[in-house]
């Protein structure tokens, strides 16, 4: 019994000293390689602005109708419950008006509030954690000059036992690492820069690589592709196949820089956002820095592959013939596409007008679950790129479940040459998000 005893209380003391070393913060300030966009000797105010719209802090910290810059209250539908972003303006009681340098930068890069309780990972301080101090106070110089907003923060929705933050400690013990970013001296300074933009400031991970059964991230399956929220985060891998691994630069950069590549892909739901809000923004050298670091991510096939056919045989056969030649086409979505999309995409999926609305290969309708492709028919698409607005009508209103299911499985059958598997009860679900 007392070597029992004894063999427990060596366990506990080994985990207790895991859980203190995983949860140690580094409190180092870090180094943040050089940055076209934010120049070093740059103004603080200046870098800041830069690089709080390279860490796309607007998109998930303002209502995106009618919400005030920064005053938070976006959902983020989880597994386990609604969380809704906070308030990071400057006001000195609903905001972070009162919060010391030392405590903004610990809430960016550690996940901990200025009262001490913990932040959870919806915040992507999992990434954030790279930052540099000097980056990270210069987005805080940034932030404290744009208007004050005296807003509540909205209570979370969430069930017991996730509602409790003192848990948060475990998690982080188990899926979280506080570091700096660390270059690469073997790689030149453009892909250094790359590696940052796209993990410290930008996060890409936080939506592109596939989560575990606790919603930490797989770090071996890193960018993969995942689903959150009801969108497919696609595989940016250099997987050529199922990743962006046949893209060319300047296809690449474009998709950057526009949210559109001819025959690869048209930005749409959190995507979309990142373009609009964020990557549009950077400097063609900062997003050239970006396209040399994703060549290099490891390829991965990734869960639920995409094949793309570029040319579906009843795309093509319907481009060169009448819309009711469509073979195997089922009514209802034949119908649907008729009165409402051909319009804009064109039989043949090249697009009308705009080339965002091109639909021929792209991994959305090449998708047999049609998770995208079902999403942009509920929602719409809204974006605004340069000078240019980017819109597709919402239809959620309009149809059905089994509606929006026959919609969507035609067109991943019309343009994908595959068979969709869109459900009236998986719309319902979607639409329910």
């Amino acid at each position: 019994m007392k070597r029992v005893l004894i063999i427990l209380l060596v366990l506990i003391a080994v985990g207790a000293a895991v859980f203190f070393w995983r949860t140690r913060p580094d409190t180092a300030d870090g180094t943040a390689p050089a940055i076209v966009g934010a120049p070093s000797g740059a103004d603080a105010v200046a870098r800041g602005a830069y690089l709080a719209r390279a860490a796309d802090c607007v998109a998930c910290h303002t209502v995106a109708e009618g919400g005030k810059p920064f005053a938070g209250g976006v959902a983020f539908k989880l597994p386990f419950g609604t969380i809704y972003s906070s308030n990071i303006t400057a006001d000195p009681e609903t905001g972070i008006g009162t919060w010391t340098d030392d405590e903004f930068v610990r809430a960016v890069r550690e996940g901990i509030r200025n009262d001490g309780k913990h932040l959870y990972p919806a915040f992507p301080y999992t990434s954030y954690t790279e930052l540099s101090r000097a980056d990270v106070l210069a987005i805080k110089a940034w932030l404290f000059t744009q208007p004050k907003v005296h807003q509540e923060n909205r209570p979370n929705d969430l069930g017991f036992p996730y509602n409790q933050r003192w848990a948060m400690a475990f998690w982080n013990a188990a899926f979280f690492r506080s570091h700096r970013f660390e270059p690469d001296p073997a790689r030149p300074p453009a892909w250094n820069a790359g590696a940052y933009l796209a993990g410290a400031l930008g996060h890409c991970g936080e939506c592109h690589t596939p989560r575990n059964f606790g919603f930490g991230m797989k770090q071996g399956e890193a960018l993969a592709g995942e689903v959150l929220q009801g969108w497919r985060a696609y595989n940016i891998t250099s997987d050529g196949v199922h990743g962006v691994g046949q893209w060319s630069d300047d296809a690449l950069a474009q998709y950057l820089r526009t949210g559109h590549a001819d025959g690869h892909a048209s930005a749409s739901g959190p995507m979309g956002e990142a373009v609009a809000h964020s990557l549009q923004y950077l400097t063609p050298e900062d997003t050239a820095a970006l396209v040399s670091w994703l060549r290099t991510v490891p390829a991965r096939e990734g869960k639920d592959p995409i094949v793309v056919d570029p040319s579906a045989q009843a795309m093509v056969a319907s481009s060169e013939a009448a819309p009711g030649a469509d073979a195997g086409a089922n009514a209802m979505g034949l119908h649907l596409f008729e009165g409402a999309c051909a319009s804009c995409h064109q039989w043949n999926g090249a697009g009308q007008q705009t080339r965002y609305a091109s639909l021929a290969g792209t991994r959305g309708v090449n998708d047999p679950k049609g998770a995208n492709v079902t999403q942009a028919i509920l929602q719409g698409v809204k974006m605004r790129i340069g000078e240019n607005d980017v819109y597709m009508p919402a239809f959620g209103h309009a149809y059905s479940d089994a509606e929006v299911a026959a919609l969507a499985n035609y067109v991943i059958g019309h343009f994908g040459g595959k068979q969709g598997q869109v459900t009236p009860e998986e719309v319902a679900r979607r639409r329910a998000m």
